[in-house]
């Protein structure tokens, strides 16, 4: 007898008797796919610039996604919000980011509804619509569309990945992780990476495999069930992490610098049709040194810089070829929707001379390039940070001008690539017409015949903001269907309308030519200065790279664009405009758990991430580990933040109680216990005390001394000169162990406790255990 099956909510077609043999059953329908609907896989790279990828015409080797281009189509027009969080949050929902309360990264979050990181549910996600047309929904890599006070054992869960539409998870919630030591979450829970640096472990490996695994569970049970994977990489977002070996493949690539790699790379792209054939090289920026005028160490460091960049894409895309391969084998290749997208420009966030440890970057402490040349050959390895010069940045971008945060085009267009072998029947082609990515959601939507749902779990879902392409795909010479875009990103902003487009940077053209750097905040008098006059106005349909401010010459133009821009403002909750940076960064912002002076932390349960633990920087505060120590000693970590990239750790090493403060990778200041603890509870203490005023313009946190407590009588005191300013990034807690990146080189992660641990407690609340004869005779001892 054949199953009858019938819709939710429908009559029950069957027959009820008053016996099974006087009946006939019926079953509710499963929710299935229609014939031949085709998997959906997204790729998204981070701080990709348009001229890094080889079919961009960069000689970066990126043949996996060369391949998927020639199979498919380059868009040259494609725009994004110029940050991360923002653009993914455009991506994944078909909405425009103010709209998704994603005006910057959610670490940079603040009370008004454009601002908050706090996406909408009316604003339903595209894994939440493809559920209920029966698609099987992963998300594999970096998210970071989870409130950063959210993203905590505590949840909530709501805004987890597995909460808007993914079946199942894995990667990392925040904005960036080692690739060696990644903050990994599977599903809605904390795990450790399968294997060591040392055991050849590496990020974009994982993903890969994990997304193959997903992809297999599915297939073998249901082959003809499709997927949505949203697949996100680290790459090539820092740390640049790339396997020494990838690295090498580059070796004296790049010694001729950042001025010949944008000639190189802008002759191919014409030679390519990325560019139109009378596009102009954007001029040269004012912030960037030429590449001739370095003194010929810089050369060397920054060169090597960008070889490990190099090798890091490369080896991202050897795992894209992976994937591929996995889909031709198992016969679903020709009928899989591939869009490759970055979700920003390349990034300046390593600052005119690069860094080994791009947590110096946030902290405005950069390191001397002396210091950075001592550890070339471990650059890109598991013990840095590292991020190569803005100079790379500007020549990654070719051939626009600026980068990652500013809303001209080096920040705001990036490659996009479509393939879809089975549709699609043009092959290696450009595409020429105006998109944005809230266009992406509406365009699959299209191409699978499938309305935006008016509900999804009972909430009214808001229109969407983009406009199909769909179109475009298989007709180059079709008109584009989006007429009108605003950007906004930190107080710098822009408009596109009809092949024109204005942009009123902030706080200026360059750094240089604005005498001032990125963060600025913008006060009511200085938005109506640059209203006035710090609009620029280019006619892009003609001046690709927006090298003609043509504003004198179409006064009327403008004037009207810049209206718009309000107009649009105002739909999409844009203002107020803030062009603050660090300051909302360190801004105080409501967490997980209403506000408290004392948190109390225990081994075994999962770290907490920066934005949900105390904030201990340039304050007064205690750590009180209640331990026991069992005959024989036990030795291991009481309690950690951060990573060798800067953070503080309290822990037991040859029987004696220390603490370490690893200001930025750069500098260590410790203080250890005068004498091995014996075994028996104890109560373990450390204090800090602030003894000066942080200097936070020049990268310097609060001096302070170092006071460790053995059973509250002090056992060691010493000064730390300088401590961390703003951020510990990465900057997890952890109790019991060190996971992941060893915050000191005094151990070897994860150093786990070999004691036990009843509680460990941080207290910010400034009381101080003080003991002025103990401290004055420890002081003296230490002369």
């Amino acid at each position: 007898m054949p199953i009858i099956e019938y819709k939710p909510g429908a009559g029950f077609p069957g027959v009820i008797g008053r016996t099974a043999d006087e009946s006939s059953p019926a079953w509710p329908a499963a929710v299935r796919a229609r014939e031949g609907a085709p998997n959906v896989l997204w790729i998204v790279l981070d701080d990709t610039g348009f001229g890094q990828l080889g079919c961009y015409g960069s000689p970066i080797a990126t043949p996996s996604f060369d391949a998927i281009a020639a199979a498919g189509l380059r868009y040259n027009n494609m725009h994004t919000t110029a940050l991360c969080s923002p653009s993914r949050s455009c991506i994944i929902n078909g909405r425009n980011h103010h709209s998704n309360a994603m005006a910057a990264i959610t670490e940079l979050a603040s009370g008004y509804p454009g601002y908050n990181g706090v996406i909408p549910f009316e604003n339903g996600f595209l894994p939440e619509m493809l559920l209920e047309h029966g698609y099987s929904t992963f998300l594999v890599g970096k998210y970071h569309l989870t409130p950063s006070n959210q993203e905590t054992a505590v949840g909530p869960y709501d805004r987890w990945p597995l909460g808007r539409g993914f079946q199942r998870y894995y990667g990392f919630l925040g904005g960036d992780t080692s690739q060696w030591y990644p903050d990994l979450v599977y599903d809605n829970h904390q795990v450790e990476p399968p294997r060591t640096p040392e055991q050849g472990y590496h990020l974009s490996e994982d993903l890969v495999d994990k997304a193959i695994e997903f992809i297999a569970d599915t297939k073998q049970v249901d082959p003809d069930k499709p997927f949505y994977l949203h697949l996100c990489f680290g790459a090539a977002h820092a740390p640049h992490h790339a396997p020494k070996e990838w690295a090498d493949r580059y070796a004296g690539q790049f010694d001729d610098g950042w001025d010949a790699y944008r000639e190189k790379v802008f002759a191919r792209q014409k030679k390519l049709g990325i560019v139109p054939a009378d596009a102009e090289l954007s001029r040269h920026d004012p912030d960037v040194p030429d590449w001739a005028s370095l003194p010929a160490a810089s050369r060397r460091l920054f060169a090597r810089y960008m070889e490990v960049f190099a090798g890091f894409l490369s080896h991202a895309d050897h795992q894209v070829g992976r994937l591929i391969e996995f889909l031709r084998t198992l016969g679903q290749l020709d009928n899989t929707l591939i869009m490759v997208i970055s979700d920003n420009g390349a990034s300046a966030e390593g600052g005119p001379t690069g860094t080994t440890n791009e947590a110096q970057f946030f902290n405005a402490a950069p390191e001397p390039i002396e210091d950075s040349l001592k550890v070339i050959d471990e650059i890109g390895g598991p013990k840095h940070f590292n991020h190569y010069p803005w100079g790379w940045t500007w020549a990654g971008n070719t051939p626009f001008r600026r980068w990652k945060r500013e809303t001209y085009r080096g920040g705001a267009s990036d490659p996009f690539i479509v393939s879809w072998p089975q549709k699609i029947t043009a092959k290696g082609e450009v595409r020429t017409q105006y998109a944005h990515i809230i266009d992406m959601v509406p365009t699959v939507l299209d191409l699978l015949g499938i309305e935006p749902p008016a509900t999804i779990r009972g909430v009214t879902q808001a229109p969407l903001h983009g406009v199909s392409f769909a179109h475009t795909l298989n007709d180059a010479a079709a008109e584009s269907l989006r007429h009108t875009q605003y950007f906004e990103m930190l107080g710098h902003r822009a408009i596109y309308h009809d092949g024109w487009r204005a942009v009123c940077p902030w706080p200026g053209p360059s750094f240089a030519e604005a005498g001032m750097g990125f963060g600025e905040p913008i006060s009511a008098q200085k938005l109506s200065e640059l209203d006035a006059t710090g609009w620029e106005l280019y006619h892009v349909a003609e001046d690709f790279a927006e090298n003609h401010n043509v504003a004198d010459q179409h006064h009327d133009r403008l004037i009207a664009m810049i209206g718009t821009w309000y107009v649009e403002a105002g739909k999409y909750n844009v203002m107020p405009v803030d062009g603050s940076g660090l300051a909302r960064m360190i801004a105080e912002k409501p967490l997980a758990a209403p506000a408290r002076d004392r948190c109390t932390y225990r081994p075994g349960t999962q770290s907490v991430p920066y934005f949900a633990a105390p904030h201990v920087l340039n304050r007064p505060h205690s750590i009180t580990a209640q331990v026991e120590i069992p005959d024989g000693g036990a030795e291991g970590v009481l309690l950690c933040q951060g990573t060798a990239a800067g953070g503080y750790s309290l822990f037991i090493k040859d029987g004696k109680l220390r603490y370490v403060h690893n200001y930025v990778g750069r500098a260590e200041y410790g203080v250890e216990s005068n004498a091995a603890l014996k075994p028996g509870k104890h109560e373990l203490r450390f204090e800090f005390g602030p003894t000066g005023k942080p200097d936070m313009d020049h990268g310097k946190g609060a001096p302070g001394r170092l006071e460790l407590y053995v059973d509250r009588t002090l056992a060691g005191i010493a000064e730390a000169p300088v401590t961390t300013p703003f951020v510990l990034n990465p900057g997890a807690l952890t109790c019991g162990a060190n996971p992941g990146s060893a915050v000191t080189g005094d151990y070897t992660s994860p150093f786990k406790f070999t004691g036990t641990i009843h509680e460990v407690t941080v207290d910010v609340s400034g009381e101080l255990i003080h003991d002025s004869e103990a401290e004055l005779r420890v002081a003296m001892a230490r002369q």
